[in-house]
Parts: structure tokens; sequence; C-alpha cells
């Protein structure tokens, strides 16, 4: 029975400079879990309630008035209690029409987007159409608005 004795020298600064670093880690580790962990459970609460107060409108048909060049036509948009159903122009005559082509195409691109997330917030829309998007955009916020006004009397 031979027992062959294994001697193993630490010199005390690599200790110390590894608890160090382990004593940091384990505190950059909680730092990051707190700073982004516990923020998507506080996120989806505030959003959740953001949502239950800004979806709800009194149902109804709002309109916006938009005018081009002496030309005027509404947007027209349709809710229930906590929906968006529907954004459509009105009163757009063949001339403005072929005046500003990208109109239509731009609200239904819009409303798809809104259909969707059922907000006017991060709205994408092209560069080639940007000022149209915008126009039209505003326009819908403004009827929106008025469907909130209304609910917030009651």
């Amino acid at each position: 029975m031979s027992s062959k004795t294994k001697i193993v020298v630490l010199h005390m600064k690599e200790v110390i400079y590894t608890a160090i670093f382990l004593l940091l880690a384990v505190v950059a580790i909680i730092l990051l879990f707190v700073m982004f962990g516990g923020k998507e459970s506080q996120d989806k609460t505030a959003s959740s309630q953001a949502s239950v107060t800004e979806t709800q409108y009194t149902p109804g048909i709002y309109t916006a008035s938009i005018e081009l060049n002496g030309n005027s036509f509404d947007v027209q948009v349709t809710v229930d209690k906590d929906h968006i159903n529907s954004i459509e122009l009105i009163n757009l005559s063949e001339v403005t029409t072929a005046m500003y082509p990208l109109m239509e195409p731009t609200l239904e691109d819009i409303a798809s987007q809104i259909y969707t997330t059922q907000s006017t917030e991060n709205i994408t829309y092209s560069d080639d159409n940007k000022y149209t998007s915008m126009l039209l955009l505003e326009a819908v916020k403004s009827a929106l608005t008025k469907a909130e006004a209304v609910d917030a009397e009651k």
C-alpha cells in the first residue's frame, strides 16, 4: 500500500482574485435579471392596463376632414366598444383621386396595420408616400380621439 501524496500550492493572491471575479459575476447576473427580467412583467401589466383604457371606444362612426388644394374629403373610422372595425375615405371626388393617386392605397396599407394592432402606434410606411401616410394617420388619430373623448365623458 503505497500512497502518493500530492501537494497543491495555492497562492493567496490567486484565490482572492478568483473570489472577487466570482462575486462580480454573481452580482452582474443578478443585476441583469432584475433589470431585464422583472421589467417585462411590469411592462406587461402596465401595457395591459393601458390597452384596457385606451381601446375603449363609444361605438359609432367618427370622421376627420382633410383639405388639399381646395378639395376636401373625410376619413371615416367605425368603432365598436373595443375594436376599430373600418377605416375608409368618403366624399373623395374623382378630381382628388386623380390629383392624389396614392391616397386610397396608402390608407389601405395603414388601415390593415391598424386592424392588426388595434392601435395607431408604431405604424410603418415607405418613404415614397411618407407625407400622405402622415396626413392620413393624423386624420385617423383625430377621429379616434373623438371616439375616446365621448367615452371619457360617460
